[in-house]
């Protein structure tokens, strides 16, 4: 056989493999136990938050993101704290 006709047979081997092979956990059934984005929402709204975009300096950002990860938590559970603080001193 020449080297080509062998090339091909190879490549015709891993190709023939690849479609027997099962299909990767992170795009199989596993893939199916991230939330929806519906779901998500309806779980959010029970909790009774609401979606509040703002625009930020970055470096306030920064620095909230540094708060977050020193206290060990979620940006939005500091931003919450942070705001609910401030607006105690004001009233």
């Amino acid at each position: 056989m020449k080297k080509s006709d062998l090339d091909r047979n190879e490549g015709l081997k891993i190709t023939g493999q690849m479609k027997q092979a099962g299909t990767p956990d992170r795009f199989g059934s596993a893939a199916g136990a991230v939330v929806s984005r519906r779901e998500q929402r309806k779980r959010e709204q029970a909790q009774g938050l609401v979606a509040f975009a703002v625009k930020l300096d970055s470096a306030l950002v920064k620095q909230i993101q540094m708060l977050a990860e020193a206290r060990q938590t979620g940006i939005n559970e500091t931003v919450a704290d942070l705001l609910t603080k401030g607006l105690a001193d004001k009233t």
